[in-house]
């Protein structure tokens, strides 16, 4: 199984969350607009960059690309926005002027997938089949929300349920330990949401994406990066950066 280490300070914060049991999602559909894309003209030639601080905390190559793109394209619009490296299972959030404000693991649907079931967004969490627990894969225009519990919660998909939000679960699942281990099979556990550590949730989502809109990205991890991406493709085409 792969696996990427994870600084001592950032298990020690994971670990000290506790963690707050699961409830359904299910809300009316909200109207979201989508923004169209814009194809970068500047070509990429990472060999005559060094790697900032956020590629080397486990960042794949096609989330620098992705990154690369957004911030020369603009392609957020000057909203905050968040890239999650689904193959890595990590989070990384820029500010509204594409500073990098943090990254963390995260927890992801347990199957692989960067499609939702058709309907899912309408099931009782007892009835999702175990193939169905899929995270998308693309571009959302994210809003703040809630829970049936009250819990503050950041909709990447309102449509098929699909939320972002602070770690929490059954004890038995684990989750909170899954969040400090190094071995990505661990952090695919959920129906399809995306849980992220608390501490870091609120240090680095809640005080953007709890207030207003932004754009989440969300890589694949089964279908191409250009099915999802093609104009950050076709601006920033090497496959991988030098060693």
């Amino acid at each position: 199984m792969t696996s990427l280490p994870l600084p001592a300070a950032l298990v020690r914060d994971i670990l000290a969350v506790s963690a707050v049991p699961q409830t359904g999602l299910r809300r009316r559909a909200l109207l979201l607009g989508g923004a169209a894309t814009v194809l970068a003209a500047a070509a990429w030639s990472p060999a005559a960059r060094a790697a900032t601080p956020w590629e080397g905390a486990g960042a794949t190559v096609d989330a620098q690309r992705l990154v690369r793109w957004i911030q020369s394209s603009g392609n957020h619009q000057g909203m905050p926005f968040a890239v999650i490296d689904k193959p890595a299972a990590s989070i990384h959030v820029f500010g509204p002027g594409g500073g990098h404000a943090g990254s963390a693991p995260v927890l992801l649907g347990s199957a692989l997938g960067d499609r939702s079931a058709p309907g899912i967004g309408q099931k009782p969490l007892s009835q999702i089949r175990p193939q169905e627990r899929t995270t998308p894969a693309g571009r959302f225009v994210s809003e703040p929300g809630s829970n049936l519990q009250g819990h503050d919660i950041v909709w990447i998909d309102y449509e098929a349920a699909v939320s972002l939000h602070r770690v929490r679960g059954a004890p038995a699942e684990r989750r909170v330990q899954r969040l400090a281990s190094p071995v990505l099979a661990e952090r695919r556990i959920s129906n399809g949401c995306v849980n992220a550590p608390t501490a870091f949730y609120n240090r680095c989502i809640a005080p953007w994406f709890g207030r207003e809109a932004g754009v989440v990205y969300v890589l694949p991890d089964s279908e191409p990066f250009a099915a999802f991406f093609p104009a950050a493709d076709a601006a920033y085409p090497l496959a991988r950066l030098p060693s």
